[in-house]
């Protein structure tokens, strides 16, 4: 798959592979839902690899030359520096990839051990989805390695760790080499949602992790216009005959529109995090000078509990941030409806400013007590700090701040 091994990290984000040897600078959309076959070899060869055949497609759904090129540059960022193969698929939107990987490493009768400060679909899934097909989540502390061990030893149902890294909305980060040594020595599964961090931050394959899975609508897109997602593995087997044969029979593929579009943000990635980072620091140092805030998540301030685990296992602190007010529900309410300049909004990674207010929008299926248990509190403001002047986030924060 290697088009783009042993380019640097800016280079792959912004080449393109030729597609079927045309020399067409941009990729082309292969706007089709169906490919005619050279011959009826070539079609059984594709149907008994199980898709993964080079240069060979047959329908949309079970692949499409625009959607393959644009996983495998981003499984190529990934695995940047690292001596591996990977392999990536792309789907019509993060949750799809979630579900996808996820439901390719368990089944009737296993369980799910993973954290309970997780986004709140995700949540919603492991909880309520899946327990209907008869798979239990299990919540535990992931930062405390020995409890994690001791758990899945006295409980062989277990067959994946599912980790999110750093957490939404509070940032909290876990022990990926920990971790990933954890399940290969006890044969469990792990899958880490690196979307928070894109892989210019944090790349959770070099630590064992087996899975990675991102919302590429969000930093990996960067501009709020397509919705898509991705799984990118190690193992080709796992991705091609599991994740593959999961994305066939229920269709969540990503359109070639919206791969063409994830491609094109793809391109300025290193640029946008970097901006990112340092806009976000700088609001996240103004925000500790508030009265009316009483703590900022922010894994850029030596303040935050996990601020030395980041600095070791990524390299940079997200766009990410949240901050808690005094007051709860009513003070994160006023404060919302003081945003003037900034976008209101629940989603994360676009080149502008975007805030949200986590008990009222992403989390508002989660209860109240497993909530509050990780730090969700009614008064937790959640942004996702843009490419805009700082000047002109610092002006609309302050203003919001002052209206409480």
């Amino acid at each position: 798959m290697n088009k783009f091994s042993k380019k640097g990290f800016h280079s792959i984000c912004v080449k393109d592979p030729l597609i079927d040897g045309l020399s067409s600078h941009i990729p082309p959309i292969y706007a089709t839902s169906t490919f005619a076959y050279d011959n009826l070899e070539a079609a059984f060869d594709f149907f008994k690899s199980g898709g993964k055949t080079e240069g060979v497609y047959t329908y949309s759904r079970l692949g499409n030359p625009t959607t393959r090129f644009v996983a495998e540059k981003i499984a190529a960022l990934e695995a940047y520096n690292i001596d591996i193969n990977v392999f990536g698929m792309l789907f019509s939107s993060g949750m799809a990839a979630i579900s996808a990987a996820v439901l390719a490493t368990v089944k009737a009768g296993d369980k799910v051990l993973t954290q309970g400060n997780l986004y709140g679909t995700t949540n919603e899934l492991l909880v309520s989805f899946l327990k209907d097909y008869g798979i239990e989540t299990v919540y535990a502390d992931l930062k405390d390695l020995n409890y994690v061990e001791d758990v899945i030893i006295n409980d062989e149902k277990i067959k994946l760790i599912y980790i999110e890294t750093p957490a939404n909305p509070t940032l909290a980060c876990c022990d990926l080499d920990g971790l990933a040594a954890i399940a290969q020595n006890l044969g469990v599964k792990t899958i880490v949602d690196n979307t928070f961090a894109s892989p210019y931050v944090q790349q959770p394959l070099k630590f064992g992790i087996d899975f990675v899975v991102h919302s590429s609508t969000k930093f990996l897109n960067g501009h709020g216009t397509a919705t898509t997602g991705i799984v990118i593995a190690k193992n080709e087997d796992e991705i091609y005959k599991r994740v593959y044969s999961i994305q066939k029979i229920l269709g969540a593929v990503c359109s070639p529109f919206d791969a063409f579009l994830l491609n094109n943000g793809v391109k300025t990635l290193p640029l946008r995090m970097e901006q990112h980072q340092k806009n976000a620091m700088a609001l996240a140092q103004f925000l500790t000078q508030q009265d009316a805030v009483e703590k900022v998540n922010y894994l850029g301030l030596e303040t935050h509990e996990d601020h030395l685990l980041a600095k070791e296992q990524m390299h940079g602190f997200t766009g990410m941030l949240s901050f808690e007010l005094k007051g709860g529900m009513e003070a994160g309410m006023r404060f919302m409806r003081g945003i003037k300049f900034c976008t209101l909004t629940a989603t994360l990674g676009t080149a502008d400013t975007l805030v949200t207010h986590s008990a009222s929008t992403s989390h508002v299926n989660v209860p109240k007590e497993q909530r509050l248990q990780y730090g969700i509190t009614d008064g937790l403001i959640r942004c996702s700090v843009g490419l805009e002047n700082i000047e002109d986030i610092l002006e609309d924060f302050d203003a919001a701040l002052k209206g409480i």
